[in-house]
């Protein structure tokens, strides 16, 4: 029996969508107040799911004790009050909420053993979610 578990986290991180490929004014055109040469900060909320058959020892998918545990260890140690601007993944790429969704997305499908990872959704605001599960889901 294969199952499907989610689990919720949250962080806060600031970010400026700022693009070196474009002029000042066309990043005001594109980004509007969110390119505040000041940036600001959004509490995210990161939704991860995992799938895998449900063990019939325990009774689980994961354990959620391993699965909290690398997300800390990984992802929110890393993000958890940083100026998204500033990180090298970020040097070359624009840290739009999307960007950082597939970049959180990569550090779980590398690392992340114990199950199989479905998808990633990281909510920025209550207007704006973005979702992620490694591009197979686009279709052309």
């Amino acid at each position: 029996m294969k199952a499907h578990l989610t689990r919720r986290y949250r962080f806060s991180a600031s970010h400026r969508l700022h693009s070196a490929e474009m002029s000042d004014e066309q990043n005001r055109e594109t980004y509007g107040k969110c390119n505040n040469p000041y940036g600001h900060g959004h509490n995210y909320t990161l939704e991860v799911t995992v799938s895998g058959p449900v063990a019939a020892g325990t009774g689980m998918v994961c354990n959620l004790v391993d699965l909290d545990g690398f997300v800390e260890r990984e992802v929110l140690s890393h993000y958890h009050l940083e100026n998204l601007n500033t990180l090298q993944e970020f040097a070359k790429n624009v840290p739009t909420t999307e960007n950082l969704c597939v970049e959180i997305y990569e550090i779980l499908q590398r690392g992340f053993r114990l199950a199989h990872l479905e998808r990633v959704k990281l909510e920025e605001t209550l207007m704006n979610s973005f979702e992620y599960a490694g591009g197979g889901e686009i279709h052309h």
